[in-house]
């Protein structure tokens, strides 16, 4: 279900999560994309019961918590946990972090969530289709889940590998296994078999020059998804 190898690679960059010019500048810098994506198809955040799968040292989460959401953040790496715990001593946010898998967590919290976020999460994990069924778990009938993830292509491999890691260091090298890469029309066909109805597919595009990010109707690269749990 889970790569101790991946949990490890966390834990040791942990300390760099708030550094917005260290090893995440890169999601920091797509952040404000990602949440403006999951505001438009989730209309007002505030109040909503919100889970963030995979929430790492906290950088989306707490963008959750600043727009009203009552926030749960859930990961596997106990330090990246303890990160953004920390951080909120500097945000006064307040966010609820845990370290718990996300199948235990379901076991806890059924049917609990209106709002769900898994970004950047299922390229990492060997069992993507897991990770999704124990999502869909978690929200409520109508709740809306949101993932993104890199394609699997020749496109994807030269730019999301080669040039992101080895070329322009945008992220640290061997952050990502092209091997698991996802299609969309795979996405798909996990979300489907797990009553998530896609409402919105779109790509997201990086400049590592101007350090932006813009969504656009390419999905080669990065997409992102936002779903709807079916009654």
């Amino acid at each position: 279900m889970y790569s101790q190898v991946e949990i490890d690679k966390f834990n040791n960059l942990a300390h760099h999560w708030w550094d917005k010019q260290g090893e995440f500048k890169t999601l920091h810098q797509i952040n404000p994309t990602r949440l403006a994506f999951i505001q438009q198809y989730a209309n007002n955040l505030n109040e909503k019961q919100i889970i963030d799968v995979g929430c790492g040292g906290g950088i989306l989460t707490e963008s959750l918590a600043a727009c009203g959401g009552h926030v749960c953040g859930i990961d596997l790496a106990p330090q990246s946990i303890e990160i953004a715990k920390l951080h909120l001593q500097e945000s006064n946010l307040t966010v609820d972090y845990q370290c718990i898998e996300v199948g235990e967590k379901a076991k806890l919290s059924s049917q609990q969530f209106d709002i769900l976020t898994c970004m950047e999460m299922l390229e990492h994990v060997p069992d993507p289709r897991y990770i999704i069924e124990q999502c869909s778990k978690l929200l409520k009938p109508n709740g809306l889940a949101f993932f993104s993830t890199l394609n699997r292509n020749f496109k994807s491999y030269a730019l999301g590998v080669v040039a992101a890691e080895y070329i322009l260091n945008l992220v640290p090298r061997g952050t990502h296994n092209y091997q698991q890469f996802i299609t969309p029309a795979e996405l798909r066909q996990l979300l489907v078999a797990n009553q998530l109805e896609i409402i919105a597919l779109k790509g997201m595009s990086y400049n590592p020059f101007t350090a932006e990010a813009k969504l656009n109707n390419d999905s080669s690269i990065n997409y992102l998804v936002a779903c709807r749990k079916l009654d």
